[in-house]
Parts: C-alpha cells; structure tokens; sequence
C-alpha cells in the first residue's frame, strides 16, 4: 500500500474538521444534545416505529436531510470525490451490520465519541474510540494482508 501524498489536501481537511466542530457545537448549544449521527438518525425511526413523540425530531429530522442535501450543494460548486469499493454487496451488508452492532455496544458512533465526546474531555468516549481505531485498523490489517 501506498499513500498518494501529492493528493494530500491540508487546507481541505483543516476547513472540514473546522466545520464539522462548529457544526457539533451549534447543534450542542442549540438543541442541547451531542451531534452523535447514530442518535439522531435512530431516534426518528424509533418515533415512527412507536408513533409517538414524532413532533419532537424536527431538529433530528432537519439534521438528517442537511446529511444527505449536502452533496448536491456540494455539486454546484465542484465534483464528488470519487468513490470506489473493494467488497460486495454482502461484505457491504455485513459491513454496515457489524458497525451497527458496535454502536450499540459502545453506546454511541465515532461522531458522538469521537468528535463531540473527546471535545468534552469524556472518559467514556476515550476508551470508545480506542476501541473503534483499534478494531478498525485490525480489521483492514486481517482483510488486506491476512486473508
């Protein structure tokens, strides 16, 4: 493996790291809550599922649909990255399955203990990340030069 240096873009990333914290602190000082994705995409469909308590996640709701209008803003004014992926539909599924698995044991997402958890100095979300990284950088390491 090899790392395309000449593609390396620091101001691209110190701009989108800056927005993503003023993002998490608006909606922290705003709504009250952590910006953790996995909450506010669950706590919608855990709404609708009940159908209860649907005319409090218009904020969430909000959040979801800025997630997704996002590129095509972002297409008005330069090209989407390209994206390519090495693995199927079912390694995609399990993919996806095994994320949502972690989530629920760590209590949360890398945005919710990564971005807005570290930020407040939590303990908690220190360990989690530890445990995201680590699980993550086996996992390329077993798929890419083991298996």
């Amino acid at each position: 493996m090899e790392i395309a240096w000449n593609l390396f873009t620091p101001w691209h990333a110190l701009a989108g790291g800056l927005l993503i914290g003023l993002a998490s602190a608006l909606y922290l000082l705003g709504v009250g809550q952590v910006a953790g994705i996995a909450g506010i995409v669950a706590s919608p469909l855990r709404a609708l599922m009940s159908r209860t308590g649907m005319a409090h996640q218009t904020t969430r709701l909000l959040f979801i649909a800025g997630l997704l209008i996002a590129p095509w803003i972002w297409r008005l004014f330069a090209p989407l990255p390209a994206a390519s992926l090495d693995v199927g539909t079912v390694g995609l599924i399990a993919a996806g399955l095994l994320v949502g698995v972690g989530v629920r044991m760590g209590n949360g997402c890398t945005s919710g203990h990564g971005v807005c958890g570290l930020s407040r100095f939590s303990l908690r979300s220190l360990v989690n990340v530890i445990a995201f990284m680590s699980a993550g950088s086996a996992t390329v390491y077993l798929l890419r030069h083991v298996l």
